[in-house]
């Protein structure tokens, strides 16, 4: 009589400890990647904003190099210097010119440390007054590290 041996098979997968090490790695990359991405995405929507004000800021110019190099008067508020109104968008919500200086208003929904914070773009004609420079202030509401820094690279200058 032949006698029957049973064969254990050897199950292979992963074992506990395994799992728990690829867990890890994904919790700390995950750290580290999703603060990089919601600094990436106030960067992207506070550069919208700053760039929806650009023909704001050409009307602006020509007003002033109509006016010989002078910014009094340059408002939206007068209909004879050509400076359009302002059409809302999902970043800014509102934006008014004084004197050729802009105070744009941001919207919700940027992110933490920019809602409705306020950028104040102020211009300054050259001695030849054939140039017009800007500088962009955020106002104390910003506090967002990565939003301020965006707004203040974009100066003339920088």
């Amino acid at each position: 009589m032949k006698s029957t041996k049973m064969v254990k098979k050897n199950e292979t997968g992963f074992t506990l400890i395994e799992l728990m090490i690829v867990v890890a790695i994904i919790g700390i990359l995950a750290a580290v990647a999703i603060p990089a991405y919601q600094n990436y995405t106030i960067k992207a929507k506070v550069a919208a904003a700053l760039s929806s004000v650009a023909s704001i800021k050409t009307a602006i110019a020509l007003c002033i190099q109509e006016q010989g190099g002078a910014k009094t008067g340059c408002s939206s508020l007068d209909a004879t210097k050509n400076i359009p109104a302002y059409a809302a968008t999902k970043e800014v919500t509102d934006a008014t010119v004084t004197d050729g200086d802009i105070s744009m208003t941001l919207g919700s929904g940027i992110g933490a440390g920019v809602d409705t914070g306020i950028i104040s773009i102020t211009s300054s004609a050259d001695v030849e007054k054939t140039n017009i420079t800007w500088f962009n202030t955020p106002n104390a509401t910003i506090t967002n590290k990565s939003a301020i820094e965006l707004i203040n690279k974009n100066n003339a200058g920088s």
